[in-house]
Formats: C-alpha cells, sequence, structure tokens
C-alpha cells in the first residue's frame, strides 16, 4: 500500500513537473517476474520506469549511505528497497533478489552498470536473471538529466525492449559474460535508436558548468 500511494504521487508530481511520459513497447514486456535492467543516466531515470510501470512493483538495491537517516530509512525498506555496502557488497547482493524474485510478486530493477557515470556493464543482473529462471528486460530513458531540465519540461522518453532469456544450463564465466554484456549494449543502442537515431548521452557531471 505505501509502496503505491508514494509512487502514484510521485507520479502526479512528474506529471505536473514535466508532462506526460512518452512509454512505447510496453507490450514487450511478459507476464510475470523478471529483471528490469537499464544504462543509469540520471538519479531520477529509475522514478521515470517505476512510476509508469505500475501496478507493478519492484526490489530495488541502493547503497547504504542512503540509509543514515532513519525515517528516510524507513520510507526506502517500505518501498521494496535494501541497503548495500558497495565496498563490500557480500552474498546478500544476489542471494535477496533472487528470492524475491522466486517467492514474491515483485520484479528487480538493476542498473548493469552499477553508476551513472560509467559505461562498464556488470555480471550480476545475469547471474539473478538465470538463477530467478527469468527474463531480463532492457529499458532505456531518454529526457532531462538535471530538475532544472525537468522542471522546464523537456519531454522524456521510455522504451522497452524484448526479454532477453539467459539459458538455464550455461556456465556464466568470463567469455559468456562478455557476451551477454554485448547483448545488453546492443539492446540499449536499439532502444535508443527507436527513440531518436541522433541521440547521444552527455553525462552532465562531466560538463563545464
Amino acid at each position: 500500500m505505501f509502496y503505491s500511494i508514494i509512487f502514484s504521487l510521485i507520479k502526479f508530481i512528474i506529471w505536473i513537473l514535466n508532462g506526460k511520459t512518452k512509454v512505447t513497447n510496453k507490450d514487450r514486456i511478459p507476464q510475470g517476474n523478471y529483471v528490469l535492467i537499464a544504462p543509469h543516466r540520471t538519479w531520477f531515470d529509475m522514478l521515470f520506469f517505476t512510476v509508469n510501470l505500475l501496478p507493478k512493483q519492484f526490489y530495488f538495491l541502493a547503497k547504504k549511505e542512503l540509509f543514515k537517516n532513519r525515517i528516510f530509512a524507513w520510507c526506502l525498506k517500505k518501498c521494496h528497497v535494501e541497503p548495500v555496502d558497495r565496498d563490500n557488497p557480500g552474498i546478500s547482493v544476489v542471494k535477496k533478489p533472487i528470492k524475491t524474485l522466486r517467492k514474491t510478486d515483485l520484479s528487480v530493477m538493476m542498473f548493469p552498470s552499477g553508476t551513472r557515470h560509467s559505461s562498464k556493464l556488470k555480471g550480476g543482473a545475469a547471474f539473478i536473471a538465470q538463477a530467478a529462471g527469468v527474463p531480463m528486460i532492457p529499458v532505456v530513458y531518454q529526457g532531462p538529466l538535471t530538475l532544472k531540465a525537468a522542471f522546464c519540461r523537456n519531454k522524456a522518453f521510455i522504451n522497452f525492449g524484448n526479454p532477453i532469456y539467459i539459458e538455464k544450463g550455461l556456465k556464466l564465466n568470463e567469455a559468456a559474460q562478455q557476451k551477454i554484456e554485448t547483448q545488453m549494449t546492443a539492446a540499449f543502442k536499439e532502444l535508443d535508436n527507436e527513440i531518436n537515431p541522433n541521440y547521444v548521452y552527455k553525462d552532465v557531471s562531466k560538463m563545464p558548468h
């Protein structure tokens, strides 16, 4: 209930400040649970994904530093957000998402690059999807990258891709991981091209002020 209320409120705020998000190819998402994967382009892109997939709910992993405030930590946990120590992540980083996918109706949202300022993909999403027996669903966000740009009602776009299935018996060694990462990168590029063939992501944190 808390999750639905909070994200419905966020959806309304986004609509007021930024207008209606253009969402395409949502019909590519299969029934059941999945691991939603995306390039992390701004701190609030996950909000756009989440609110536009309601009533579907997600499980998230977030850096432990966000949980320092007790009230904010309580809210995060009510929204299915779990803290992660990025320096010492531990086995629970994969065990909890796998159990969530198997035992609940929550899907998992992950950014394989780990940070919005990195283009290097990591293998956790593929491992979790394979172990839980669910597909990965690629998605991209194109739109405002700062709150200022969002308040100026710069149009936001979301495009969903076809499921990526990881064969159950596939050994996820380095070669297999590299192949899957290449597949992810190609999927993101194709989805970007479907929205705008001329799109180029520019990391605002590295742009001169």
